[in-house]
């Protein structure tokens, strides 16, 4: 696809390739930056267009990524999202949400319940460099 732009570019921080997917942390959210996406290599719009092994595949490193973000950050929960309604190309989204973040219980694409704790936000962002360290070596 000439236009998508997960065809065309990691979509974030890149912190492992495989031959199948690859898996980045999203920059682009400062009010969310524990948030990661499975991105899936070839150009599908939907997780059912995939054969079954590589659609068990696919689910196994979601599953692994929330693992992984649940013992490091322990987040009052992981949202998993797979909308793709503005770029279908197959990818799924893992936020970390805390009950102080700015939207919860709400999504994060909703309107915001309260101010930004930017205390909790900065200490937030200081545990990513340890957290993309695991999950680049949980695939290694």
């Amino acid at each position: 696809m000439t236009t998508c732009v997960l065809c065309h570019t990691d979509g974030g921080l890149l912190l492992h390739r495989a031959p199948q997917w690859r898996l980045i942390r999203a920059t682009d959210t400062p009010a969310y930056p524990a948030f990661y996406r499975v991105i899936w290599n070839a150009h599908v719009a939907e997780l059912s267009d995939l054969p079954d092994a590589d659609r068990q595949a696919c689910m196994d490193v979601v599953a692994r990524v929330e693992r992984i973000m649940r013992a490091q950050l322990a987040p009052t929960k992981i949202n998993l999202a797979a909308l793709g309604n503005m770029v279908p190309h197959l990818h799924w989204h893992l936020v970390a949400r805390f009950d102080w973040d700015s939207h919860f219980p709400a999504p994060i694409w909703a309107a915001a319940q309260r101010d930004p704790a930017d205390d909790r936000l900065a200490a937030l962002t200081q545990q990513l460099p340890a957290l993309d360290r695991a999950l680049s070596a949980a695939f290694h």
